[in-house]
């Protein structure tokens, strides 16, 4: 999909600055979204593609305001919404409770999606199969990034659309295709390539001669140039 989210070679966000010995975490509740977070990814609830796109769905004054782990914290919020393991209301009684001093009240779980059904239950991150695919490009073919805009999610960047580069080279493996997963519409296994674009012919004129982007795309997002 067209968002925020997706930044890459656009103007007007100023320069990046690295900040000397950063801490790993510059609050204490982003240590605690990283924690909450990895014990959920073990849980089988969604997939990381599902949570890469409800982070794609954070409005755009949100995402530019709220960091990393803010950005962490409204995707799993919304996630256990959506699922009925956690809802929304719960957790904003929860908030006003804490900043009141008041006593908490457990939630009622009485007839949630929780504890999952084995049949409900997701993988969150196998990106590679062991089976082999038959590559449609090899090393050194010309390929044009599809000029694609779905509503849903995908990991081509929008300045690569519709570009021409070379195929630098091959992963042959069975990879999963992210832009599926994250609907749950199969795994679509497929090679994926990393391809070699000039960067005068991503941004133009303007851009460093002489200068290169590697890509890594999956096969369903080139066709032959």
């Amino acid at each position: 999909m067209n968002g925020i989210h997706d930044m890459g070679g656009l103007h007007g966000f100023g320069p990046v600055i690295r900040e000397e010995d950063e801490p790993v975490f510059h609050s204490y509740w982003e240590s605690r979204v990283f924690c909450i977070t990895q014990v959920l990814d073990t849980k089988e609830i969604w997939n990381l593609d599902e949570h890469r796109h409800e982070i794609e769905l954070m409005p755009t004054a949100d995402y530019l305001t709220a960091g990393y782990y803010g950005r962490w914290l409204f995707a799993m919020e919304r996630l256990l919404d959506r699922k009925d393991i956690v809802r929304a209301p719960e957790v904003q009684r929860r908030v006003d409770e804490m900043q009141s001093g008041a006593s908490i009240t457990a939630p009622d779980l009485q007839g949630r999606g929780w504890p999952l059904a084995e049949e409900s239950k997701v993988r969150w991150g196998a990106w590679r199969h062991d089976q082999s695919v038959s590559p449609r490009f090899a090393a050194g073919d010309r390929v044009r990034v599809r000029n694609i805009h779905p509503a849903g999610h995908t990991r081509v960047t929008a300045y690569a659309r519709d570009k021409v580069g070379v195929v630098d080279r091959v992963n042959a493996e069975a990879w999963v295709f992210p832009d599926t997963r994250a609907h749950y519409r199969g795994e679509n296994l497929q090679p994926v390539y990393g391809v070699r674009l000039a960067a005068t012919d991503l941004w133009g004129p303007q851009a460093e001669a002489d200068a290169w982007v590697y890509i890594d795309l999956s096969e369903d997002h080139l066709e032959p140039a």
